[in-house]
């Protein structure tokens, strides 16, 4: 009921049309130029209240000729409503886009067009959002009508999104810059400092952006690699997660404190971190929750509640919106034959309420072939590890293990081994009563839940990921954040190095050609990878014997016998060169013809290197129903109900 409440607040009077297409000479409206004599006044509209600028004027280049014209516009009630429609993608960009036109900037009695370059890069960023919901471009941002280029002054409308993020942060006098400040950091100053960071090291480190949150805040990412910004044939990729419930804190805390100790120590010399970056590419995304932490931030240390900022901004727990693969599993399972790796995607997950948080993490693995994770949590201080979601849907605690058990209780010991307050024998302390344990424990033997990050990442990638819980504070105050690094520094760097265990290599033909969607099994494990677009590999595997088959369609498989010493901590490398059948039937694996992932050519599934859809769906069908024929979207009856003035512009046919 949100959106069509939304839709009717925002169009208590409906009678101005504003500059309709049809109504230009070719279909479209005159062409605007800025404005050398203008009258400026306040900006007073509520959905462009956070503008970079705080006059506009009127008329605007849509013909609109008051704030109330613009106000009971269909172009304005779009605006309002937008990010409701695509679920959070491209917010608040799309808005603060569409306000430079509506509402123009003004100042010194002249009107400034924004620059058509921010329209251009965004329209190729969003456009994907409109075509899952079958929406049209809005003529009102069409790039080469309404903004402007260099030569005549244009701005960008989006400047105030990166306002102060760029600006170096004064370090205390005297304090030299490998010093960690042990300190909460809001959203702005974790930004700095990550910004700092990559700068410092920019031959190691660089920062990117996999998204934004529903409140449209970067989902900001820090890399460390001997090359940062691209992949390097048979290196690694490991990705560490904080802050995905809002109010736990710690594994933000220590993901921006990693952040700089890599940096520093890399710089210092130390062989061990020089040797992790070298042969490792690292990926940290300290906060993917930043909307739901404003709220437990709010409340402050000591004083938040159990579940404040919990949720995302939707109030969507973002460790429950993943798809549901592991009830698939268990289905395939029982099939003789059946893949149960690389589950694509149901399609029926996108008619349901997908955050853009999960979408952009989801996004983010098709990006690298990424082999192993850990998601920061807190509330108790213990390593699990899959399945999440246990066997019998009606045991709520049901040992519930993968085909990878072995190597998932190494990968969970990794960290909990090394963790002095894990390894403490006091059964009074936190995280007591998983001691007899190791400390360790399989997911859905704690308690059973859906949707969970955890299980996906196995189920639908190659990457293995593990969830630690920090501690049974979720929100620890500033004096303890020292201790807490001093806890988990050897643990984060030991999971780390955990990257390099099992065998690596690469799959080609004769002629040396990189064979990418091969698939790798192992005798005994019912779970295959596959090789990335380069023909690389890594699998990961606990020490001892294993027979590894490498195949692919149109090739005769290849079948090793490997054998990993208990105390190998480097990779073991294992080639493979597949022999073509020729022009003869091309056989497989029997089952369900599910192809491996490969790099958005696929035409069937979902991959870390495909698009997340089946044949014909359009990227995130977030609420799209089965239709009839050519039949109106699902969002054209709010419009068509609320002004006589249809926006027909918004639809595709």
């Amino acid at each position: 009921m949100l959106l069509p409440l939304l839709l009717a607040a925002a169009a208590a009077a409906a009678a101005w049309p504003g500059c309709q297409p049809a109504r230009g000479p070719a279909g479209g409206c005159h062409r605007p130029s800025a404005s050398d004599s203008a009258t400026c006044e306040d900006l007073q509209l509520r959905t462009c209240s956070d503008a970079a600028y705080n006059q506009t004027a009127f008329p605007t280049a849509l013909e609109h000729r008051s704030r109330e014209a613009v106000e009971s516009s269909s172009e304005y009630i779009l605006l309002s409503v937008l990010h409701h429609l695509l679920e959070g993608q491209c917010n608040p960009d799309l808005r603060l886009l569409g306000c430079a036109v509506l509402a123009p900037r003004c100042e010194g009695s002249r009107v400034h067009r924004p620059c058509q370059r921010v329209c251009e890069a965004l329209r190729e960023a969003c456009q994907p959002a409109f075509d899952a919901i079958d929406m049209a471009w809005p003529y009102f941002l069409d790039c080469s009508l309404y903004f402007g280029g260099e030569e005549e002054g244009c701005y960008d409308p989006l400047e105030k999104l990166r306002g102060g993020l760029d600006e170096e942060e004064a370090l205390p006098s005297g304090v030299p810059p490998t010093f960690l400040h042990f300190t909460h950091h809001s959203y702005t100053q974790m930004a700095r400092v990550l910004r700092r960071t990559a700068a410092r090291c920019p031959h190691i480190a660089k920062t990117y952006s996999i998204g934004r949150s529903f409140d449209g805040k970067e989902l900001l990412v820090i890399e460390f690699s001997g090359r940062p910004g691209q992949h390097e044939l048979m290196e690694p990729e490991v990705k560490l997660i904080g802050n995905i419930h809002g109010n736990e804190v710690a594994g933000r805390e220590m993901l921006i404190y990693l952040a700089q100790y890599l940096c520093s120590e890399y710089l210092l010399g130390s062989p061990r971190i020089q040797r992790l970056l070298n042969t490792t590419r690292i990926h940290l995304l300290p906060s993917m929750n930043p909307d739901g932490y404003e709220v437990a931030a709010a409340e402050g240390a000591g004083y938040n509640g159990w579940t404040s900022g919990r949720q995302n901004a939707q109030n969507l727990d973002l460790n429950r919106n993943f798809p549901d693969l592991t009830s698939e599993f268990y289905r395939l399972a029982s099939s003789r034959g059946a893949r149960t790796d690389h589950i694509p995607i149901p399609q029926h997950y996108w008619w349901g309420k997908v955050a853009p948080e999960t979408k952009a993490i989801m996004k983010w693995m098709r990006t690298a072939p990424f082999m192993l994770s850990a998601s920061l949590h807190g509330g108790d201080l213990v390593v699990s590890y899959p399945f999440d979601l246990s066997q019998n849907p009606h045991e709520e605690k049901m040992f519930s293990p993968t085909p990878d058990e072995k190597m998932f209780q190494l990968l969970a010991r990794a960290y909990a081994d090394v963790h002095p307050m894990m390894m403490d024998r006091s059964e009074n302390r936190c995280g007591g009563n998983f001691l007899k344990r190791g400390s360790i424990i399989n997911g859905a033997d704690w308690y059973s839940f859906t949707g969970g990050m955890s299980d996906f990442n196995y189920l639908h990638s190659n990457c293995f990921e593990i969830t630690v819980e920090l501690g049974c504070v979720k929100f620890p105050p500033e004096e303890a954040l020292y201790t807490l690094w001093q806890h988990n520094k050897e643990p984060l760097l030991n999971f780390m190095e955990m990257a390099h265990r099992g065998i690596k290599g690469v799959v080609m033909d004769k002629f040396g050609k990189p064979v990418k969607n091969a698939r790798i099994s192992v005798k005994g494990i019912r779970h295959d990878i596959t090789t990335a677009p380069d023909g690389d590999y890594w699998r990961l595997l606990p020490p001892g014997s294993h027979i590894v088959i490498a195949q692919a369609p149109g090739y005769s498989k290849v079948i090793k016998k490997v054998t990993i010493p208990a105390r190998m901590k480097r990779a073991g490398r294992v080639d493979f060169i597949l022999q073509s059948l020729g022009t003869g039937p091309k056989r497989f694996l029997q089952g369900p013809q599910r192809n491996s992932p490969g790099l958005r050519d696929t035409p069937r599934g979902a991959g870390p290197y495909r698009e997340l859809e089946e044949p014909g769906q359009e990227p995130f069908r977030a609420r799209r129903q089965p239709g009839a024929g050519r039949s109106k979207p699902w969002w054209w009856s709010y419009f068509t109900s609320l002004n006589q003035h249809k926006p027909r512009w918004l639809l595709k046919y």
